[in-house]
């Protein structure tokens, strides 16, 4: 168990990363026959990508509750890579997963979020807390200064760090867009 840390930190990561949900919804508890299989081959896909190393992409993860993660990603790419990778424990899992729901769409359910962040266009805080999501990756630093409120954190005012101008300021976005592309 890690220890925890006595005071307010925020976490540096360099470069854009990726967070990524995913989980499963256990619709028909009774049809142990069709979630388990689900839930040992997350399993077996966990065990991959943690024994892959960082060139996989896969920066780590975490339990969100059962049956669902968070899981980081260097990049969309990486994710996709491993997704889309024959030789690797997702391909077969999703072509076995469809075949088998094929005709029962309702009896468990899967889902995931991707999120592409850009570097400096994150915030977090960790209060009495052990290493934690973000924190377990990037650089603790004491959340002090021009971090201590989420604004700070958020807008990237890091004197130079990842995301800032040194002065408090956004970067820019060509023509002012918020980078948010409507569905």
């Amino acid at each position: 168990m890690s220890e925890v840390i006595a005071e307010r930190m925020t976490v540096d990561i360099d470069g854009d990363f990726v967070v990524f949900l995913i989980g499963m919804r256990i619709n028909r508890p009774l049809a142990v026959h069709k979630w388990v299989p689900v839930a040992m081959a997350m399993s077996r896909m966990l065990a991959e990508l943690r024994a892959a190393g960082p060139a996989s992409g896969f920066l780590g993860g975490e339990g969100a509750g059962f049956p669902s993660m968070v899981q980081y990603w260097r990049s969309f790419e990486h994710l996709e890579a491993y997704a889309r990778g024959r030789d690797r424990a997702h391909w077969p899992a999703w072509v076995a997963f469809n075949r088998a729901m094929k005709d029962d769409r309702g009896t468990v359910g899967i889902w995931h979020e991707t999120f592409l962040v850009q570097a400096g266009e994150y915030e977090a805080l960790y209060s009495g807390m052990p290493p934690r999501g973000l924190g377990r990756l990037g650089r603790l630093v004491p959340a002090s200064g021009s971090r201590e409120a989420a604004r700070g954190r958020l807008r990237g005012e890091r004197e130079g760090g990842p995301g800032g101008d040194g002065e408090g300021g956004r970067r820019d976005r060509p023509g002012g867009e918020s980078g948010i592309t409507p569905a």
